[in-house]
């Protein structure tokens, strides 16, 4: 029989990582595959809140990554048409309750640097990435090649022919994953809205206190957040309309920052104008904001047999509450949770028993995930839409009274721990049936 490995994850992100990671505390080795072999620069920052924290910890690597987060226990709200500011915090009893935040680079390269291309400024989240690497991969893990939708679960699916026997297949291949569109689990959708992102950069230090800072308009939002002494993270959300034609902009960093001061913020107050004139051009981004439609992650398949998808690639949504990352790492543990009591029951990877534990796992996730793509929705529709009397009533009476905690409490969910088998090691192989 050709020599396979038991669990196939596609995608070294956040979620394929984190699933390797698991699935190595409970005795089951996998091969994760990656279509890109080095280092890149991609994205601007990385949120984790207290349920992102606890996941982290049953994947025991947070404390290597508390070191790294300036945790942010505070943040304010102003309405730029009448200057009103609300306070608010993140804070309650429990340590876990702080949010932190810090730069994002994709480290794709398994076992690379962990610095950047181009100098260490990514280094603190390269190092994010590096200890998943550390905990979910054996050191001769080499990256392999995907990009065809349709070999996908041929070639690397649970599938017996040819001397081929695979037990599991995990898409964690993003927001326009070719496994999710195998399984049928549906395409994105505009929200009608778009984002802007970027990286401001003060050389001399910013000043600003360690909070999150919003400022609403009609049809705009906007905020940043410091990610050290010299460093912010912004962004900027507006409607579909005010987005130039598609392509006008693209590769003229210049011209969209151009677009955003003179246009979309020229109104916002000045400390915000003034954050986005710091910006480094190489960090800009702009694009449509898209998410799966909650109805789709309810009812749609998302596994057939022993194939399934976490991440984004099961519920891509959108970034108003920063639950993306946050849930990809609750993926990974609930996950993790439902194969190692199949290998504690049955002492090693059963087929049809893996089937039902990935059965079991796509049931516990469904209600959650699709709770958090319709609440993250929620959450950016009503903060940008109109200023009629019956919006404001909903807005400020409804929404922020009523509906806004009710959601923010899902920050502080807990995945709970991993079963525990023992420790991987070369000897200790999962067995196939």
């Amino acid at each position: 029989m050709e020599k396979v490995e038991d669990v196939v994850i596609i995608g070294a992100g956040i979620a394929g990582l984190a699933t390797a990671a698991a699935l190595k505390r409970v005795g089951v080795r996998a091969v994760v595959l990656e279509r890109f072999d080095e280092l890149r620069a991609t994205g601007t920052a990385l949120s984790l809140f207290p349920n992102a924290w606890l996941a982290l910890d049953a994947l025991g690597v947070s404390h290597k990554l508390t070191p790294l987060y300036v945790p942010t226990i505070r943040g304010s709200v102003t309405n730029v048409g009448t200057g009103a500011t609300q306070q608010i915090s993140f804070t309650v009893s429990s340590y876990y309750s702080l949010f932190g935040m810090m730069q994002w680079w994709n480290c794709t390269q398994i076992g690379a640097s962990q610095s950047p291309p181009g100098g260490p400024r990514g280094g603190a989240a390269s190092r994010h990435h590096m200890f998943l690497l550390e905990a979910g991969l054996p050191r001769d893990t080499k990256a392999k090649g995907l990009t065809n939708c349709r070999d996908t679960p041929r070639r690397w699916g649970c599938h017996q022919g040819q001397g081929k026997l695979q037990l599991v297949l995990v898409g964690c291949d993003g927001v326009h994953s070719v496994v999710a569109r195998w399984l049928g689990l549906g395409t994105t959708v505009n929200s009608g809205r778009s984002v802007v992102r970027g990286l401001a950069v003060y050389p001399e230090g910013h000043g600003f206190n360690q909070e999150v800072q919003q400022f609403v308009d009609v049809g705009k939002r906007a905020g940043f957040v410091p990610l050290g002494d010299k460093e912010l993270y912004w962004s900027s959300y507006l409607q579909q309309n005010h987005k130039p034609a598609a392509g006008e902009m693209e590769g003229d960093a210049e011209a969209v920052l151009r677009e955003v001061t003179e246009n979309f913020a020229k109104d916002f107050p000045p400390k915000y104008l003034d954050v986005l004139k710091h910006s480094d051009p190489s960090s800009l981004a702009w694009g449509p904001v898209t998410f799966r439609l909650p109805w789709d992650v309810l009812f749609r398949n998302a596994c057939k047999g022993n194939i399934t998808v976490a991440g984004d690639a099961m519920h891509p949504m959108t970034p108003d509450l920063a639950q993306g990352d946050c849930a990809a790492l609750e993926d990974a543990i609930c996950l993790g949770q439902h194969i190692g009591e199949s290998v504690i029951q049955h002492g090693k990877l059963v087929p049809q028993e893996t089937a039902k534990a990935i059965q079991s796992y796509v049931k516990e996730r469904r209600w959650r995930v699709a709770g958090l793509v319709a609440g993250s929705w929620l959450s950016g529709w009503v903060q940008v839409s109109g200023s009629g009397w019956l919006m404001k009533f909903f807005r400020d009476v409804i929404f922020y009274r009523l509906i806004c905690k009710r959601i923010v409490d899902v920050m502080h969910y807990d995945c709970g721990k991993l079963p525990s088998i023992g420790l991987y090691h070369e000897d200790c192989r999962t067995k196939i049936e």
